[in-house]
């Protein structure tokens, strides 16, 4: 019999970022054990193949999942069999240019439209956003040669304490299966050279990249805040560099994407704002009036999402909006997210009253979370802290 690893987060959901401490080896049955990734089923020849390739083997998993929960072709995801998908739409797209603007107008225009955004979306895009072209395409062509390492490499070259994962551990459902691999990494982190091994090239461009995503965070944070009557540097008073994350994405080429496989399954982010760079394969969808629509990738902008802090902070005047993504048949697709959260201690309480949901802390909203996903296998968010 033949085992090989797979470091995952333990108990905790893969579509958010992670607390680092939460990271430990941990091994996965293809019987749904979840003990041990066992390879019974391959060949001596399969699995060289496999092992020796740069892509996870997230076909025998999500066969194994089909096959074990008795499933069709035409299962639905939990969350999709309501909401047929639409076609493409363009999100709000915002010049953050205008927040310079000698023009008072101009600039009281586009805070306004960024606010409006937040509350009508809970997604919009931004352009004119500081962050240069040649970092943005440094980012990326680093973050390709990462995933394109040997996958028996990326399971053990030791980086940053092996924050890689792929597929979905805690999976007991094809539909609750991502086709997909992802390095998260802690900020506080960057410094710490000999953590990065060779991967000293790609240390340096999120050393450039992750402080230019803070410095876009906090800008639209200030601004979301302001609106709400808090003063202008709140949430940088509780999010600073060292509660913050990034997570690599990379979505493999699906050779069941017509069957309406997820690149990562529909959810929330767990944090106050997200900040997302995405090459231009597309494939990110959104719930919109109670339908998913597609989001057409625009080159020269960064997307940005309202996370469950800020519509819980806000008493739901912005809006958290469920989000996935959708695998694609003919190619893969690469993402960088920015993570904007405090630390563990921060307590979460909405600006006006009454309030939607009762005070609690980051540190029990991130536990909460880890308890579902352990006993129902999703994540519920929000619902569990209304009053």
């Amino acid at each position: 019999m033949i085992w090989t690893p797979m470091f995952v987060l333990s108990d905790c959901p893969y579509q958010d970022f992670l607390d680092h401490s939460l990271i430990k080896p941990y091994k996965c049955n293809y019987n749904l054990n979840l003990h041990f990734t066992s390879f019974t089923t391959l060949s001596h020849t399969q699995l060289a193949s496999t092992m020796i390739h740069s892509n996870p083997p997230l076909m025998h998993h999500y066969g194994a999942l089909v096959r074990n929960s008795g499933e069709t072709k035409q299962a639905k995801s939990f969350n999709d069999q309501n909401y047929p998908a639409v076609d493409a739409c363009d999100l709000p797209l915002i010049d953050l240019g205008g927040l310079k603007s000698c023009n008072e107008r101009e600039r009281k225009a586009c805070t306004a439209a960024i606010c409006k955004a937040a509350s009508e979306w809970g997604f919009f895009q931004v352009v004119n956003h500081g962050i240069s072209h040649d970092l943005l395409r440094k980012m990326r062509d680093e973050q390709v040669k990462l995933f394109e390492v040997p996958f028996e490499k990326k399971i053990t070259c030791g980086l940053l304490n092996n924050p890689y994962r792929w597929g979905t551990p805690t999976a007991t459902r094809s539909n609750h299966f991502s086709w997909s691999e992802a390095f998260h990494i802690p900020l506080t982190m960057i410094s710490e050279a000999a953590s990065w091994g060779e991967f000293s090239s790609l240390r340096e461009a999120i050393n450039e990249f992750a402080p230019a995503m803070l410095e876009v965070s906090r800008l639209l944070a200030s601004i979301l805040a302001q609106n709400l009557g808090y003063p202008k540097d709140a949430v940088e008073k509780l999010c600073d560099a060292g509660t913050c994350f990034l997570r690599l994405n990379h979505y493999p080429c699906c050779p069941k994407s017509k069957e309406e496989i997820f690149g990562l399954v529909p959810h929330t982010d767990s944090d106050f704002l997200t900040i997302l760079y995405q090459d231009e394969v597309g494939g990110l969808q959104l719930m919109k009036d109670s339908k998913w629509v597609a989001v057409k990738p625009n080159p020269d902008a960064l997307i940005v999402n309202i996370g469950d802090l800020f519509q819980a902070w806000s008493n739901d005047e912005y809006k958290s909006v469920e989000h996935k993504v959708v695998a694609n048949e003919k190619t893969g697709r690469y993402s960088v997210a920015y993570f904007l959260c405090p630390s563990y201690n921060t307590v979460i309480n909405s600006c006006k009253g009454p309030s939607v949901y009762r005070k609690f802390t980051f540190g029990e909203y991130r536990h909460q979370i880890q308890e579902d996903v352990k006993k129902i296998g999703h994540k519920i968010g929000l619902s569990r802290f209304q009053i």
